[in-house]
């Protein structure tokens, strides 16, 4: 209770600063508690393999994607998996795992990025959250390199799981930029993100 009540005040001080701030900074550039959604996007290329070895995961679609209520119970089911995930996956590269760059698959006992998020995904729907608001995420990092995380769509806002940071934070306080994320309509299909934040991480070409 303690810390979903230190996670509201959190998210309640963030929107807050934000607002004071108007005065001074371009409106394009406040973050909503939502990443903007712009339309169609390229599946990864570990995605697409991902599917073809596990079909029943990406058959999935809604033409009514959920928002979750994020109840204390919830939120303490976010930690729980999170910080459980984070502790029993030893990170290791696909390269050292399996011999390629890029495989994306469910965790044996060790795994790089997508590996937690896909089991993080697997967990948090075995545990009655809608596919729809668990959606696998494709970001730049501080040194623009490639990541994965999980955002879990709430009526807090879009909120971040990840295996670098141990805190769940929303999405516009962690130090990433956000590219893409599997469409919250079909599990198989993906979306662009328009994030014209101001951070850490350089604007490149994708």
């Amino acid at each position: 209770m303690f810390e979903y009540k230190l996670f509201a005040k959190s998210v309640l001080g963030i929107a807050l600063s934000g607002f004071m701030g108007l005065s001074q900074a371009n409106a394009e550039q406040i973050p909503g508690r939502f990443m903007p959604v712009i339309g169609q996007a390229s599946a990864p290329v570990g995605h697409i393999e991902f599917c073809q070895n596990y079909p029943q995961q990406c058959r999935y679609g809604t033409n009514t994607p959920l928002v979750v209520r994020l109840t204390k119970e919830r939120w303490q089911e976010l930690l729980d998996v999170n910080a459980s995930i984070n502790t029993q996956v030893r990170p290791l590269t696909d390269e050292q795992l399996f011999g390629v760059a890029e495989y994306w698959t469910y965790p044996q006992g060790a795994g790089d990025c997508e590996e937690y998020v896909l089991e993080k995904q697997r967990q948090l729907i075995a545990l009655g959250w809608p596919p729809s608001a668990l959606l696998i995420t494709v970001v730049k990092d501080l040194s623009n390199g490639g990541h994965a995380v999980l955002s879990v769509r709430t009526d807090q806002g879009d909120l971040i799981l990840d295996n670098q940071i141990s805190s769940i934070l929303p999405w516009y306080s962690t130090p990433y930029r956000y590219v893409k994320r599997q469409s919250a309509r079909h599990a198989a299909a993906w979306s662009a993100i328009s994030d014209k934040r101001v951070t850490t991480v350089a604007s490149i070409p994708e």
